[in-house]
C-alpha cells in the first residue's frame, strides 16, 4: 500500500503532530550543528504557509550523555530560519503542553519538550500498543493528523514513532519521502553499482555487503577505515599489534570470520586496500600491504588504493559511500576521504550514507553529491532490504 504525503493532506487549519529528527551536538553555547534542524525546513516551511498548526515532536540526546537536554535551543534556532512564529514549552503531553497545541492559530509552531524525557520513548512497541502509552493517548485527541518526518529515528519502533498512525490520519513529511524515493529503490540505479564501505561501525557494514552481494545489487564493493583492516586480516595479511587490537578493542574478532566467508563466496567483486598509511612521528608514512605488519595502526587508506579506488567510484553509474576511509579527523589521514567522496560526485549518480559520514563530510567542507542521507542506522538498514518500523506502520495507514 502506497505511503500518504503533503500532497495528500489537508492542511489549512489543521492541528499537526510532526515527528522530526533534530537531535544535534551542543557546546557550551548552545547548538554545535544545525544541519539536521535544516534538513527539515522543506517540510516545516510548507506545512506552516499552507497554514497547518504545527506541534513539534523530536528527542535530543540520551540521559547520561553530553548532548541530553532540552529543545528550547533548537525553537530559537528554528525561528530564526523559519518565516513562521515559533514557540516551545518546556512539555511533552501534559495539560499545558495541550493547551498550547489548542491556542495556536494557522501557521504557527509550537516545540514540544524532549519526547525522551519520558521513560516509555526508551521501550519498543507495536504500534497499537504505542497507540496506548500516555504519551501518545494523550496527546493524539488534541491533533488532527500526524507527519513523520523523521528517517534517521524510523528503524525504531517508539510511542513517537510508531503510536500515531493507529490513531491518526498519517503522512510521510518530504524528508522522508525523498529518503524512501532514493533508498528505496538502489535497485533501480544505474550501473556498474559501486559500494565504498569505511568507518569504524563493522558489522553495519558488513550487513550491507552480505545483502546487497547476495542480492546481486553491487557491481564492486570497495573497504576501507576499519572496515578495510578488517578485510585484510580476514585474507590473511598481518596488520599488524597495533591495528589488530583496535579490531579486539571492539569486540570484532568474530567479524573477521564473516568478512573471510564473504571474501570466499564474494572475492572477485570486493576489493581490499593495496596500502595503507600510518602516523610515524606525527607524519603520515605509507606502507605497502605486502610489507605489512606495521608498528603503528592504520589511519587511512594509502595512495595506490585511494588512486584505484577513486577511478572505479569516478565512472560508476551509482557510487554509495557510507563511511570516511580512515581518521579524518587528522588532517594527514583525512586524503583518502576526501580525495574518494569527491571522485564520487563524479559517477552518474552519487548517494552518500547519513550519520557520522555526513558530519563528516561537512566538516571537510564536501559536497556535490545527489543524495546525503539524514540517517545513519536507518538509511543501512533500508538499503540491507530491512523493514522500517517507522515507515511500515505509515504504508499501513495508507
Amino acid at each position: 500500500m502506497a505511503i500518504r504525503t503533503l500532497d495528500d493532506l489537508d492542511v489549512r487549519g489543521s492541528r499537526l503532530g510532526v515527528r522530526v529528527d533534530v537531535n544535534s551536538p551542543l557546546d557550551d553555547d548552545g547548538l554545535a550543528d544545525d544541519a539536521r534542524i535544516r534538513a527539515h525546513l522543506d517540510t516545516l516551511s510548507e506545512l506552516t504557509d499552507a497554514g497547518g498548526r504545527v506541534a513539534l515532536l523530536a528527542h535530543q540526546g540520551r540521559p547520561g550523555g553530553d548532548d541530553f537536554g532540552c529543545l528550547e535551543p533548537h525553537a530559537d534556532r528554528l525561528d530564526e530560519l523559519l518565516a513562521a512564529p515559533v514557540s516551545y514549552v518546556d512539555s511533552t503531553f501534559s495539560a499545558d503542553a495541550r493547551r498550547a497545541i489548542d491556542a495556536m492559530e494557522d501557521g504557527e509552531l509550537l516545540v514540544l519538550e524532549n519526547t525522551r524525557f519520558y521513560s516509555e520513548e526508551y521501550m519498543e512497541f507495536e504500534p497499537d500498543r504505542a497507540a496506548e502509552t500516555f504519551l501518545v493517548s494523550r496527546l493524539a485527541p488534541s491533533l488532527d493528523a500526524f507527519v513523520n518526518d523523521a528517517f534517521a529515528a524510523a528503524h525504531r519502533s517508539q510511542p513517537s514513532l510508531v503510536g500515531f498512525p493507529p490513531s491518526l490520519p498519517s503522512y510521510a513529511g518530504r524528508v522522508m519521502e525523498r529518503e524512501l524515493d532514493v533508498l528505496g529503490h538502489i535497485e533501480d540505479t544505474e550501473r556498474p553499482r559501486v559500494y565504498l564501505l569505511g568507518g569504524a561501525k563493522i558489522a553495519d557494514s558488513l550487513h550491507v555487503a552480505d545483502s546487497v552481494l547476495d542480492r546481486g545489487l553491487a557491481d564492486a564493493i570497495l573497504t576501507a577505515g576499519i572496515v578495510g583492516n578488517v578485510f585484510l586480516y580476514a585474507s590473511g595479511v598481518d596488520v599488524g599489534e597495533a591495528s589488530a587490537s583496535v579490531i579486539h578493542g571492539r569486540d570484532s574478532w568474530d567479524t573477521v570470520e564473516w568478512a573471510r566467508g564473504l571474501l570466499d563466496r564474494h572475492g572477485d567483486v570486493i576489493s581490499i586496500p593495496r596500502d595503507v598509511a600510518v602516523d610515524r612521528d606525527g607524519e603520515r608514512h605509507e606502507v605497502a600491504r605486502e610489507d605489512l605488519p606495521a608498528d603503528h595502526p592504520t589511519l587511512d587508506v594509502g595512495s595506490e588504493t585511494i588512486e584505484t579506488y577513486a577511478d572505479v567510484l569516478s565512472s560508476a553509474g551509482t557510487a554509495i559511500c557510507n563511511g570516511p576511509a580512515g581518521v579524518s579527523e587528522r588532517e594527514p589521514f583525512a586524503v583518502g576521504t576526501e580525495v574518494l567522496y569527491r571522485a564520487a560526485t563524479d559517477a552518474g549518480y552519487s548517494i552518500v550514507g547519513g550519520g557520522d559520514t555526513a558530519a563528516a563530510l561537512r566538516r571537510l567542507g564536501l559536497s556535490g553529491f545527489d543524495h546525503v542521507s539524514t540517517g545513519g542506522g536507518a538509511a543501512l538498514s533500508l538499503l540491507t532490504g530491512e523493514r522500517l518500523p517507522a515507515v511500515e506502520v505509515l504504508r499501513d495507514a495508507g
